[in-house]
Order: structure tokens, then sequence, then C-alpha cells
């Protein structure tokens, strides 16, 4: 995992000398989330299975004179539990500090009705949106406390709140990931940790083409569009937000 440790690159910028990993950074919401921090400073830990896409990522950041990013080619859904403890050394000796995390990875899998779902599928969406979170989190809760203001910042998708017939491994995994967010936010209701979970409503990725192939791209928001949301809850001179779930179209208006 290649990086520099962290420096006060974009003096100015509000995440200045911090350091957050982001999982799912190749692309979409992950993508733009990287980007936006970066802009203000941090210095980035890029995680995806997609190394193609968290190199463009690293070009762009370090096109946009950002501090360098450290990547890492992670696959949530076969990753064990060494692999995430790995991961927390790593960050550990090369970076000293971890002040956040993004869980923004997401894969759509098929949808459904249950009885015909493919096991394989509910195996590792579950792996990936509820496991692997769960693990890379308690790898790194050590780290994180070690920061003055660390947060944790989950993804979810309205059907985490609504389970609906079809959504299959995907609805079922954003519900229990909603669950295990309100449990870890509790757990550190009187510790620095600050735990929340966004939905981004409609968005302009691939996943959302595929969930919704007839939908109209216009009536989605770019992704870039969200990071005021994701910057407002990780800065340590922004909002206090704990153990919230907030929707993006209201933070930022319809």
């Amino acid at each position: 995992m290649a990086g520099s440790t962290p420096a006060n690159h974009q003096a100015g910028g509000r995440l200045a000398g911090r350091v957050y990993l982001v999982t799912g950074a190749a692309a979409g919401l992950g993508r733009a989330v990287s980007l936006a921090f970066a802009r203000e400073g941090a210095t980035l830990v890029l995680v995806d299975r997609a190394m193609e896409g968290l190199e463009g990522v690293y070009d762009e950041i370090e096109a946009a004179g950002g501090a360098e990013p450290a990547i890492l080619g992670l696959d949530l859904e076969g990753a064990q539990p060494e692999d995430y403890g790995k991961l927390a050394e790593t960050l550990d000796s090369e970076f000293g500090r971890l002040d956040g995390v993004v869980h923004a990875a997401a894969r759509l899998g098929p949808l459904t009705p249950l009885e015909h779902y493919p096991a394989e599928d509910w195996s590792g969406l579950m792996r990936g949106h509820l496991t692997g979170p769960f693990l890379l989190t308690q790898a790194c809760l050590d780290l994180l406390n070690r920061s003055e203001d660390p947060t944790v910042t989950f993804v979810t998708d309205w059907v985490g709140a609504e389970p609906t017939a079809y959504w299959g491994a995907y609805g079922v995994s954003k519900a229990a990931l909603e669950a295990f967010a309100r449990i870890l936010a509790e757990e550190h209701d009187r510790r620095p940790l600050r735990v929340n979970t966004v939905e981004p409503g409609p968005i302009r990725t691939a996943l959302q083409n595929d969930a919704y192939p007839a939908g109209n791209p216009d009536d989605r928001r770019d992704p870039a569009e969200l990071t005021a949301v994701f910057l407002e809850l990780v800065a340590p001179t922004g909002t206090a937000r704990h153990g919230e779930r907030l929707r993006a179209a209201d933070f930022l208006g319809a």
C-alpha cells in the first residue's frame, strides 16, 4: 500500500493533515467523496477491488496537487478477518493515525424473489455490505479512537429503512447495516467517535443504472453534489451529528 505520511497539503482545507479511508473509492460516490476530501487537504486510503479505477483516482488526486493517496485492492466480499487486521497495522505503521472511514462500497446483485435468489450472491452481498464493514470498522477502532474527532460514515439506501419485495440481499444487507450503525453509535455515545449513515437518493452511478434502467439520468444528482454532506459529517470544524440517518435530499434540498 503506497502513500505518503500526512502533510499540510492544501493548508486551508478543512481536512488538512488528516487521514480518511474510503471503500468503493474506484467509482461513483466513493470516488467523488475521495476527490472532495483530497481537495480539502486530507490524505486518502483508497480501497476497492477495481485496481484500475483506484489508479485513476490516485492520478486525479496527484494531478490536483493533493497529498499522495494510498491505494489498496481489496474485495470486501472475499477478505478475511486477518486481512483487515493487517490493513489496520499498515495504517498505523505508515500514517500513525486514522481520522475516519467512509463505507461506500456497494453492489446491487439480482432483483428477484427470495425463493429464486442465488446463494452465491446472497453470501457475497452480505459479506460486502455487512460483514466487511463490521470487520474493517472493528479492526480500525483502536486507531480511530486515538484521533481527536474520529468518524465512521455508512452509505445506505432507502430500502434499508423500508425493506421491500425483490430487493433480496441488497435490501436485507442495507437494513442490517443500518442496525449495525445504530448499535455502534450507541456504544460510542460518550466517546469521541461519531457514527452516521447517509442515504444518497438517486445519483448517477452504475448501481442506479442497474436498479432503474428505465430511469432518466437527468433526474439524478451527480455524486459530486453529495460530497458536501460527507464533508459536513467528518470535518472537525463542522457539525456534531452523531447516531443520525441523514437523507441527502433533506440536507441539500430537493
